[in-house]
């Protein structure tokens, strides 16, 4: 049993801009990806544009980029996002943990088979990695299933 639980306070405008994907579960939709990364604007209807990019099979490798849209159905619960990349089909984007200043996050679902840790820039600390691991064990997550993306050092 996994706690999805999202964080209470989470503000899109300071949520917005790039982000490095620094380790996921493995799904056929990303799968032999590296350099990946995602950004976030705000779209000219109020729903927030997404960009998602990555490298197929190394950081030299063909780039893949797909385009999609982000909602918060509820306002009072902004964490909670659906996502869309395939017309109107919607996927949970839960903000499970984020950094106070917003420089490292935790994205899940409703479901126990999506997790990515994100991060503003392209490497991350191993400690603060090690305490992100702590905190999604602590979640009921399996931690061993995270697959560390190849990024490009700033």
């Amino acid at each position: 049993m996994i706690d999805n639980t999202v964080v209470k306070q989470f503000d899109i405008q300071r949520y917005l801009g790039t982000w490095y994907e620094i380790a996921r579960y493995d799904h056929k939709f990303e799968r032999g990806l590296v350099g990946v990364t995602a950004n976030y604007s705000i779209r000219n209807d109020g729903k927030i544009k997404v960009v998602n990019s990555g490298y197929k099979g190394s950081l030299d490798g063909k780039i893949v980029k797909v385009t999609g849209k982000a909602k918060i159905p509820n306002p009072d619960k902004p964490a909670k996002l659906k996502v869309s990349f395939f017309w109107f089909f919607y996927g949970d984007y839960y903000v499970l943990e984020l950094d106070e200043n917003y420089q490292w996050a935790v994205i899940g679902s409703s479901s126990e088979k999506f997790l990515w840790i994100l991060n503003r820039s392209p490497q991350m600390d191993n400690y603060l990695y090690n305490e992100i691991l702590l905190k999604i064990s602590k979640r009921g997550y399996d931690e061993s299933k995270l697959l560390k993306v190849i990024q490009k050092y700033a």
